[in-house]
């Protein structure tokens, strides 16, 4: 039988109206919010969940991290000189949850790539659309000779704030006026670059006024290091005679040491201190390597405009793990950089270009009470790294009055840094 072109019009609206009505009658199907975790809740995987969830209220953010109170490493020198007391530096998650952001209080044990899954301590399994490392630093055990994590009970290293910050503060107190106090310093790359000369210049402080007999010997890896000239003028001014510096040219590469007697070894000497601060030399915190981030280096190659891992799909890097060119492994430098890459993981998922970051940092040394200097920076990704863009360093001929200032802002910045990613 033929159709005829009115039948075939009411067929169609028939069939529309069909469609409409099984669609009204079915319920919609919700989009899943993206699922974000973050690894590491220091000053830049906490600063990155916030910014993330400021960004897009709607995200999923879990931060993973085994410790529910964080110790600031910014300031912990003043701890060991006796100035500050540790619980100064100690910051809960409380105000980071407070923000809509689960706070998964165990350790990251495996991270599944492929699966886009975590495996915490306790068995649970996490997924993930975007995972982003934020797992500081590890002391690699296996690289000076004698010195382990048994050791480090012995000749602490105190390069992550906490228990071993006392540790070292503790063995000050012992130490009989007399005493030689040797810091061995690693190459870079390592967290805080002039936070050694920062400790040796605190630490000859507390010697001044409470064991004025005693010594400090720092043995270095290296022939050059951040505001170098600020110490030494601070170290003739404050110290005259306190502090001995024994360059990497002039043999002052620690190369074993033995702490049963607390003997340091070095290319051209041996040294026998009443207490031994050795900083060993580090990479990036274990999981990363885990993940398949960290390359033979023990660090994290990433794309500087998004922090995307170059050797895992999926996951970005920040902080002290990355391999990020000319910007200093510090506080200041990881929470710009969980800001940044927060803004780049939305961006993405958007559909969005990602922007070119400008990251700001602040580094601030105090040599005494009321005595800091700083250097500033600001960092751009230039040949797929990091560039310094603009760099201020305080003058080295500044009178104290200038001194007194930058200490004074010195407490401003760390109660801005802390309040970012914290408070």
């Amino acid at each position: 039988m033929a159709v005829t072109r009115h039948q075939t019009r009411r067929n169609v609206i028939r069939g529309a109206a069909a469609v409409a009505a099984a669609a009204l009658a079915r319920p919609a199907l919700a989009q899943a919010a993206p699922r974000i975790a973050v690894i590491g809740g220091g000053f830049g995987g906490a600063a990155c969940a916030r910014a993330l969830r400021r960004l897009d209220t709607k995200l999923q953010v879990t931060l993973i991290e085994p410790n529910r109170t964080f110790t600031a490493c910014p300031f912990s020198n003043e701890v060991i000189a006796g100035l500050r007391e540790l619980a100064a530096q100690q910051f809960t998650y409380d105000k980071v949850a407070a923000d809509g952001i689960t706070v998964a209080a165990q350790a990251a044990t495996k991270v599944d790539a492929q699966a886009r899954s975590i495996a915490l301590a306790d068995g649970t399994t996490l997924s993930y659309d975007r995972l982003v490392l934020a797992p500081g630093i590890d002391m690699r055990f296996d690289a000076l000779s004698g010195y382990d994590e048994a050791a480090a009970e012995k000749m602490p290293h105190a390069w992550k704030a906490g228990e071993q910050t006392m540790l070292l503060r503790r063995q000050l107190e012992a130490m009989d006026d007399g005493g030689l106090v040797v810091i061995a310093v690693p190459a870079a790359p390592l967290r805080c670059p002039p936070a050694p000369y920062e400790r040796a210049s605190l630490i000859a402080h507390y010697l001044k006024a409470n064991k004025p007999k005693s010594k400090i010997l720092v043995l270095d890896a290296k022939d050059n290091y951040s505001q170098q000239k600020l110490f030494e003028k601070a170290w003739t001014e404050l110290y005259p005679g306190m502090i001995e510096r024994i360059a990497l040219s002039q043999g002052g590469r620690v190369t074993s040491v033995d702490p049963a007697t607390n003997e340091i070894v070095t290319d051209f000497g041996n040294y026998t201190a009443a207490v031994a601060n050795v900083i060993p030399p580090q990479r990036a915190g274990r999981i990363a390597a885990i993940a398949g981030a960290a390359d033979h280096t023990g660090w994290c190659p990433i794309d500087p405009v998004t922090f995307a891992s170059k050797l895992v799909p999926n996951i970005h890097v920040i902080g002290d793990a990355a391999i990020a060119g000319g910007i200093p492994k510090s506080a200041s430098a990881a929470a710009a950089q969980g800001r940044a890459c927060a803004a780049a993981i939305v961006n993405s998922l958007a559909d969005k270009a990602p922007e070119t970051p400008r990251l700001d940092g602040a580094c601030y040394n105090t040599v005494a009470p009321g005595y800091a200097f700083s250097l500033k920076g600001i960092y751009r990704p230039k040949e797929d790294q990091y560039a310094e863009a603009e760099v201020t360093t305080s003058p080295v001929d500044a009178p104290r009055e200038a001194r007194q200032q930058e200490a004074d802002q010195a407490f401003g910045w760390f109660k801005r840094i802390t309040g970012e990613a914290f408070g």
